[in-house]
């Protein structure tokens, strides 16, 4: 079996990695980041203009038809630049939730202005009592004569403090860890009841948390069928589970590579510390778990391609992997650093950190284990 990229992907990939290279150095990154948006307009411009946002979309769509290798290959190349451009937040989720429940008087109306980059929008599916149950649900909508009532309350929205638009599952019918009766709304974050309380991460991205105090919304602000939205809802997490895979395994090898370079140069007792034999097991070690990591996320962007039976099994394996070896690799990083591996001016930290976060979200390892096991 063959797994190079095509002439396309590999076009992708280039793009990608120029940009990052010529264009978003860390010193970028940082300033992006402290921000008071937490990014950077401009290259979210340069995003759209060079049509990676309508990447994973379909033509009918305004896209380019890709699919999850296209995905993997840019998410790759956003882990190794620290990336904080909200491209999973709009791209993945909330673009994700629209092309696969929205009319196309919808997708005219909010994927539109999501493709071009001129909206900024989010999904709001996390809940202070839900964990990583997708189809825990406690925010309820209430039918009346014109429209829609929310009412609940969302945690840790990415991007939910810059978002003009929030896509919000609420539950309108069954019990509330039920899959069936769960409904998706877009909602404008301006809507009066939309209270948002936003706030930077530890890994240097945005988020919100986010209340709606009997949100009213129109009949057109529901998305699909009435009570149906958790398979889009559940795809789209699916999604996004292999794409921050993919920026984790991206950090891990970027995090390898520097640490090798690091130890040739620093000297310790007159000589380069990568001589000794205990730091070369060490970093041989990080190698393979990258080695490792790569080719499950191959497999896993493969099969999620052919949307086999096993896709789910595959992204949770590639999830564990990159939650357990991910860590490990980036332990031995910050540790062969020294104390500069976690000083705020050396990446190391940032890339330690946000491989941790990239942990927790969507399911930690633990989660996907016991996932894999079922």
């Amino acid at each position: 079996m063959d797994f190079s990229l095509n002439e396309v992907q590999a076009m992708l990939d280039d793009s990608v990695e120029k940009f990052i290279s010529n264009e978003y150095d860390f010193e970028t990154r940082q300033k992006h980041s402290g921000s008071e948006q937490g990014f950077s307009s401009e290259v979210w411009r340069t995003f759209a203009e060079l049509g990676w946002t309508a990447v994973p979309f379909s033509e009918e769509d305004g896209g380019f038809g890709g699919g999850p290798v296209e995905l993997m290959v840019m998410m790759l190349r956003f882990g190794k630049g620290l990336v904080v451009e909200p491209y999973l937040a709009n791209i993945v989720l909330a673009g994700g939730v629209l092309r696969r429940a929205a009319d196309a008087g919808q997708k005219e109306r909010w994927l539109t202005p999501i493709v071009t980059g001129e909206m900024q929008a989010a999904l709001a599916f996390v809940e202070p009592q839900s964990r990583y149950d997708v189809s825990n649900v406690a925010t309820t909508a209430t039918a009346d004569d014109d429209g829609w009532t929310l009412s609940g309350a969302k945690g840790v929205v990415l991007n939910g403090g810059n978002a003009a638009l929030l896509i919000v599952p609420a539950r309108t019918s069954g019990q509330q860890c039920d899959e069936d009766g769960i409904t998706l709304f877009a909602v404008a974050a301006d809507t009066k009841g939309v209270s948002r309380s936003p706030y930077a991460t530890v890994d240097g991205h945005q988020a919100a948390e986010i209340r709606f105090d009997n949100v009213r919304v129109a009949d057109d602000a529901r998305l699909g069928e009435t009570g149906k939205g958790y398979a889009a809802l559940d795809a789209t997490i699916d999604d996004a589970t292999l794409a921050v895979s993919a920026e984790a395994v991206g950090i891990m090898q970027i995090m390898t590579d520097k640490t090798v370079e690091y130890s040739k140069n620093r000297m310790q007792f007159g000589v380069p510390i990568g001589s000794f034999q205990t730091l070369q097991h060490r970093m041989v070690d990080m190698f393979t778990d990258c080695e490792q990591s790569y080719s499950l996320l191959i497999r896993a962007a493969m099969l999620a391609s052919q949307e086999s039976a096993v896709t789910k099994r595959a992204i949770s394996a590639i999830k564990y992997q990159v939650g357990t070896a991910g860590r490990k690799a980036g332990q031995e990083a910050v540790q062969i650093h020294g104390g500069m591996g976690v000083s705020w001016d050396l990446d190391i930290a940032h890339y330690f950190k946000r491989l941790t976060a990239i942990d927790q979200m969507l399911g930690n390892a633990d989660w996907h284990l016991d996932r894999l096991a079922g």
